[in-house]
């Protein structure tokens, strides 16, 4: 009973982490800006969202927004004309001088916070210096909207597949682990029965390595624009699976023959050792495009707020649960296997 437990207590924690990634809305910020110059005197700006929605409908008294655009030390109010679910437009007087010629819009709203979108509108031909107009920017207020998923404007929506993506890439490290460990044993005491757990890791964790391939492609995809780049910790990984498929060819290969089980133990060892300096060791001392790699900054550090935290640690827990299910699974077939082999 204990068994079955833990096996679809994994299978409903999954299934909870996905409900929330798909059902949790992002929180709102800003992804474009569009400026109607045809009045040189007043500007007509227009902000677009995404993610959760402003305001319900349209906001015709638009109480409570705030907008204000600012060049290095200089601060410019604007007129918020109109607040739909996911469009601000305001009114800007464009100023004859600016520190530079670019302006970062600041928007207050009542339930999103705070909202910030860099480089929304360009004066061109602006002289260099502070305007006469000024005005303060208050402090910057934190969203009082129900739970959401944080907003980062170059992944968005895909925000969402950090439970899936790096999860399934844990729970890879974790059965490789095992066969690791097995592989070592059974080297040193020349039980089969290391031997056949081994094997049984390796074919899962394999799985997983392929699973979080595709999902890191997708990410790329959308990402960075590209299905591949020459990224340390992309083509480590592509590396590490490489290299375990070749562990799975060898197995294949020298069929029922004696020697194998010793052979594919060194070969495991050295794969592990091999997936542990490509996947946590060179990356963290090469330019890379994850987070977290020579300075650039991990999720946990910009946005796995505590709506994320419930969402991804579940996650991780959840996938590898999974992984040692489908560990277990392959273990039977293979033992099975072996006995209808020698009768």
């Amino acid at each position: 009973m204990s068994g079955k437990l833990w096996k679809w207590g994994g299978v409903a924690l999954l299934l909870m982490v996905v409900w929330d990634s798909f059902t949790t809305p992002m929180q709102p910020g800003w992804v474009a800006s569009e400026v109607d110059k045809s009045d040189a005197n007043a500007w007509l700006v227009e902000l677009s969202a995404a993610g959760h929605p402003l305001v319900d409908g349209v906001n015709d008294n638009t109480a409570g927004f705030q907008v204000i655009f600012k060049s290095e030390s200089a601060a410019l109010c604007a007129e918020v004309i109109s607040v739909e679910a996911h469009k601000l437009v305001c009114r800007l007087t464009p100023p004859d001088t600016l520190p530079r010629p670019s302006l970062d819009a600041f928007v207050m709203t009542p339930g999103a916070g705070s909202l910030m979108l860099r480089n929304a509108v360009s004066v061109a031909g602006a002289v260099k210096g502070v305007p006469h107009k000024n005005c303060e920017i208050g402090q910057m207020q934190p969203s009082t909207l129900p739970a959401t998923v944080p907003f980062q404007p170059n992944i968005l929506e895909t925000i969402r597949n950090l439970m899936f993506h790096v999860p399934m890439w844990f729970a890879m490290f974790f059965i490789m682990s095992l066969s690791f460990v097995s592989s070592l044993l059974y080297m040193r005491t020349g039980d089969i029965k290391y031997d056949q757990r081994a094997d049984a890791a390796s074919r899962t964790g394999l799985l997983f390595g392929v699973l979080g391939l595709i999902t890191g492609s997708v990410w790329a995809r959308f990402t960075w624009g590209a299905w591949w780049v020459a990224d340390p910790q992309l083509n480590g990984a592509l590396v590490t699976v490489l290299v375990y498929t070749g562990y799975r060819i060898l197995r294949a290969a020298t069929g029922d023959d004696d020697r194998v089980p010793r052979l594919a133990a060194a070969y495991n060892v050295f794969a592990f050792i091999l997936l542990v300096v490509l996947l946590m060791i060179l990356p963290k001392y090469n330019v890379s495009l994850h987070p977290g790699k020579d300075g650039s900054p991990g999720f946990n550090t910009y946005d796995l707020d505590n709506t994320l935290r419930s969402m991804f640690y579940p996650a991780v827990i959840g996938w590898g649960m999974l992984g040692y299910w489908i560990y277990t699974l392959g273990l039977r077939m293979i033992r099975v296997h072996r006995q209808l082999l020698n009768r």
